[in-house]
Formats: C-alpha cells, sequence, structure tokens
C-alpha cells in the first residue's frame, strides 16, 4: 500500500467515525430533547376540579423545566369514561397524555363496559391525591356531621350529596359513609368537581360528597362537616376528621398522568422523569400543598405495586358496597 493510499484511508475511516459519532449526538440530543414541541394534556373532566386545577398548576413548570407549552383539553363525560376510553387510540409519542384518577379507573371498568380497561391506560406517575371530605354551605343547617346524619335517618334518600362522577372517589366513600352511619342519601354525579361545586353553591344539593381542595377553594362559602384523613388538614384545622367524630373513613382520589400503551418505555420513561422533576419543584409542591392537594410520587418503578395493591382494595370494596355483583 502507498503512502497515498494509507492517507486515504485514514482519512476515510476519520470521516466515517466522525459521521457516526456526529449521528450518535443527533440521536442523543433528540432523545433529551423531550418535549421538543407542545404537550396536549387531555383532562377527563370540565374545568374548574381538582383533575384542571392540578394541570394549571403543573402547566408553568413544563414551560420552566423544557422550555414548551401544555394545551389543556377537557373531554368530560361518563364520569371520566369519554376520554379514558380514547387514550388507547391515540399516538403514542409523548405528545398526547392524559390525566387519570384512581379509584375511577379500577371501578368503572369492573361494573361494565366503559370503552377502556384498566390496564390499557398506561400511568406512568402519580402525583398527588386529594383526601375526601363532606362539605354544605356556610348557611346550611348542617352545623355538624351529627345534624347531617340526623335529618338523614329522619328521612331516608331526601339528605343529597353531589359528586365528582359515577364510581368516583366521592361516590364509594358516599356508599361506604351511609353503611357506618345507617344512613340513606343520594348521591348526584356531576362531571367533575367544579360542575359539583356549582351544584352545592347552588343549593340544588343538600351537600357535596368531594375533597378537602374544595373546602379551601370556596373558603367562607362553605363549611366543611369531616375528612378522611387519620390527622386533621393543617390548613383545615377547623374540620373534624371522620374518624374523630366515629367512623373509620379515610381516603380520596390520587391523579396521575398517563399514556397510550403504545407509547415505546423510553418515551414513557421521558414523560415520567418530567412529571417527577416537576412534581419535585419546591415552588410546586408550596403550591399544591397551599390548595389542600397532599403529594405523591409514584414512578414506573413502583407502578406494578401499586396498582396491583390498589386494584385488590378497591375491587374488594366495590364488591362489599355492591357497585358490581359478587
Amino acid at each position: 500500500m502507498t503512502r497515498s493510499n494509507v492517507r486515504q484511508l485514514l482519512w476515510g475511516t476519520a470521516i466515517g467515525i466522525s459521521v457516526a459519532a456526529g449521528l450518535a449526538y443527533a440521536d442523543a440530543a433528540r432523545a433529551q430533547a423531550y418535549p421538543s414541541k407542545t404537550v396536549n394534556y387531555v383532562i377527563a373532566f370540565g374545568p374548574g376540579g381538582e383533575s384542571d386545577v392540578s394541570a394549571r398548576l403543573q402547566e408553568p413548570f413544563f414551560k420552566k423545566f423544557t422550555g414548551q407549552s401544555v394545551a389543556i383539553q377537557y373531554k368530560p363525560g361518563a364520569g371520566g369514561a369519554a376520554a379514558w376510553s380514547q387514550l388507547k387510540d391515540a399516538t403514542g409519542d409523548g405528545y398526547t397524555i392524559f390525566g387519570t384518577n384512581i379509584p375511577h379507573i379500577i371501578l368503572q371498568p369492573l361494573q361494565k363496559d366503559v370503552g377502556y380497561k384498566t390496564d390499557e391506560l398506561v400511568t406512568v406517575y402519580w402525583f398527588h391525591y386529594t383526601p375526601d371530605a363532606i362539605v354544605v354551605t356556610a348557611d346550611s343547617p348542617f352545623k355538624t356531621l351529627q345534624d347531617l346524619i340526623a335529618a338523614a335517618k329522619k328521612s331516608p334518600g331526601a339528605t343529597t350529596f353531589s359528586g365528582s362522577g359515577t364510581n368516583s372517589a366521592n361516590h364509594l366513600a358516599q356508599q361506604r359513609f351511609d353503611k357506618m352511619a345507617g344512613i340513606k342519601t343520594t348521591y348526584v354525579p356531576f362531571k367533575g368537581t367544579g360542575a359539583s361545586n356549582t351544584a352545592l353553591l347552588g343549593k340544588q344539593v343538600s351537600g357535596a360528597f368531594s375533597y378537602s381542595t374544595v373546602s379551601l377553594m370556596l373558603g367562607e362559602q362553605v363549611r366543611c362537616l369531616a375528612i378522611a384523613l387519620e390527622e386533621r388538614h393543617p390548613r383545615l384545622p377547623d374540620c373534624p376528621t371522620f374518624k374523630e367524630q366515629g367512623f373509620d373513613l379515610v381516603g380520596g382520589a390520587y391523579r396521575g398522568v398517563a399514556v397510550p400503551k403504545s407509547t415505546p418505555n423510553e418515551v414513557r420513561q421521558q414523560v415520567a422523569d418530567l412529571i417527577g422533576k416537576i412534581n419535585k419543584d419546591p415552588e410546586f409542591v408550596r403550591a399544591m400543598e397551599d390548595k389542600g392537594f397532599a403529594m405523591a410520587n409514584v414512578s414506573p418503578a413502583e407502578m406494578d405495586k401499586f396498582m396491583a395493591e390498589n386494584q385488590a382494595k378497591y375491587e374488594a370494596l366495590a364488591r362489599e358496597m355492591g357497585i358490581i355483583k359478587k
């Protein structure tokens, strides 16, 4: 081989290495650039509820960490099922994400065909929960939980509660409380907490089986009679727990972010990493807690265990309450 040929060979090899390195760098850059455009964030309820409020609180942090925006869209109906039934057909590229809720996505498919199955909704991160609470208007004749129970015993079925959809955490809590208190109340499902709040303030119902966040959101317009926590919420010191009033009722709704099942594992992890980063930002945590949310951090690594435990728990509760057949 001549000296000229050697030079040409070395030059060609160098070019090949440079091109390969460039392609590898470009691939890495593309992987790290998520998101590189606006993310569509679908909320399965109407505006004004916890799913909407928490998404709105997340919104500026998408911009903070990625420079990209989110487009929040509302697809209410059927207690969230109208939106969740569309998730499996969405494009699995990380640019369409859906807000999901427990117990909704577990209870709904157990009862009937709602257009999706629980395992078709790939939740990549659960980021907060809200404890159930009974809330009435400030001028309600029910000053205490015992006042409400007495009225319900006197006129079974006449005491009505608004709530955020059928087979929601609110609905399940209402049924559990009726059994514990030995009363019969009527649950009226609405398309999200915002609509439930409107019914409450408009006095279309006796009260709302709602969340801690509603009491803080509506402030002096409402009175909180009981909250489903082990201890009183620090931002609601005047609202007693169910437990301190003799009812072992603790629970609420978890909210997370899901992607279509067709989404590659790498993209699932990218979405989860972004939501997790937002969820650990001190400014975001403070904003969430100020509105009555309780933080949660369930990542893909813990997801299978978390979902299996909740599936077993809520299926057992649903059978006990007669929501599904034994």
